[in-house]
């Protein structure tokens, strides 16, 4: 005998659960039973003076009572609070909740297994049945669908899952909304690595969070992020909706280090040297950012505008080869086919970007701006030294390898 409203738990009144509706359902349960019974005999043994109705009665009275929060029929209920079963005059045998979309909320008994809890709050948007007994079969099947967030954000991710990056690959979060509480957006989100080494996260501002460990990953590594921000409240209103795993994978090792008082670039692999270059960095004017710097994005031509970093119309190239993108604010490595060759090596020219030789169409593979594209992939370090610049920031870009361990701890909310 089911009944689809519960107590809190505290002992008082249950919720929209009223006296009169307890003894009109026993009522009926009491007239049923005498239905059956032929009076004289349970008289007797009761012990009473009276007809059998009134032991009858008790009886009734003492069967198990199984009610649900949230009730059922509910068509807007919250997601933000546990689902409670509860059981009077009797105990809890079992209790299952199940979603439409497949899900179950896993939860615990109280000591006296007369109360049920879930271990966590139901999702959003859900339709949601819930099965339950008591200890003499007295059963309750009862739903309630919780109601949609009215806000929602997202957590676009780098690197892309399957992907195989370089040992700088930090993963990288940008939400579509800012995060208030970034303790409660942090804890949703894990990162593991195997082999396993120590991941921290690192708040760069209220929409951008990356991960790493304290040095480069080995090579090999294969990456885990754990996105579990459905129905994570990141600001007042405003709930995540993703429940995902990404995995990505960490390729082999190669550092360049471009030295820009030489105009000379080193590739190192697997610390061996790989290939050395002859290039061209910032000229006195249009200095490049020193720094540890790392592969964002790769594109075999790109059109290059002076004026989307703020420098006027000094420049438009529309065909730049092998372009390997180092900050957000604009520095690439890339191919070279303006500039004579006798600059590669000698002269530091450029607007800021560090560059090597190359042919117009990208397709002249004995050239070393192809040759370096080639040997790349994203997440590949570029170190570049004695540009006469300041360290680049490291928001700018996926460059968080220029903070200090301690100070990329101390941009943690967990």
């Amino acid at each position: 005998m089911g009944v689809s409203h519960i107590p809190n738990g505290s002992g008082r009144q249950p919720q929209g659960w009223s006296r009169r509706g307890v003894i009109s359902l026993l009522g009926a349960a009491g007239a049923a039973t005498l239905a059956g019974c032929t009076g004289s005999a349970d008289a007797s043994e009761t012990g009473s003076s009276g007809s059998g109705g009134s032991a009858t009665a008790q009886s009734a009275a003492q069967r198990p009572e199984i009610g649900v929060t949230p009730a059922n029929g509910t068509t807007k209920a919250s997601f933000t609070t546990p689902v409670e079963v509860i059981v009077r005059d009797g105990t809890l045998a079992s209790v299952r909740v199940e979603g439409n979309d497949g899900s179950t909320l896993d939860g615990s008994y109280d000591a006296d297994r007369t109360t049920w809890t879930s271990d966590g709050n139901p999702y959003s948007g859900t339709k949601y049945t819930v099965t339950a007994s008591a200890d003499d079969g007295t059963e309750l099947t009862a739903s309630f669908t919780t109601q949609q967030p009215g806000e929602t954000f997202v957590g676009y991710f780098t690197p892309e899952d399957g992907s195989t990056s370089g040992v700088g690959m930090p993963v990288s979060l940008n939400f579509t909304h800012a995060v208030a509480d970034r303790a409660a957006v942090q804890k949703a989100i894990t990162v593991t690595a195997e082999p396993a080494t120590e991941i921290v996260g690192h708040w760069f501002s209220d929409t951008r969070l990356d991960f790493r460990p304290e040095t480069y990953w080995a090579a090999g590594t294969t990456i885990t992020l754990g996105l579990r921000l459905r129905d994570v409240e990141g600001a007042d209103g405003v709930y995540g909706t993703q429940s995902k795993d990404v995995t990505f994978h960490i390729g082999r090792e190669q550092i360049s280090t471009v030295d820009l008082a030489a105009k000379e670039m080193t590739v190192r692999r697997d610390g061996q040297t790989f290939a050395t270059y002859p290039v061209t960095g910032g000229d006195p004017d249009h200095l490049t950012w020193s720094g540890i710097m790392v592969i964002s994005e790769r594109f075999k031509e790109t059109r290059m505008e002076s004026s989307t970093v703020g420098l006027g119309d000094e420049y438009d190239i529309p065909d730049v080869p092998h372009a390997q993108r180092l900050t957000t604010s604009g520095t690439f490595i890339h191919g070279n086919y303006w500039a004579a060759s006798s600059v590669f090596g000698s002269q530091n020219t450029s607007h800021g970007c560090v560059s090597l030789d190359d042919t117009q169409g990208a397709d002249d593979t004995a050239v070393d701006g192809y040759k370096f594209y080639d040997s790349s992939i994203l997440g590949d370090v570029v170190i570049v030294e004695n540009s006469g610049e300041v360290t680049v920031d490291p928001a700018n870009g996926l460059n968080g390898w220029n903070l200090s361990w301690s100070d990329w701890q101390a941009g943690s909310a967990v």
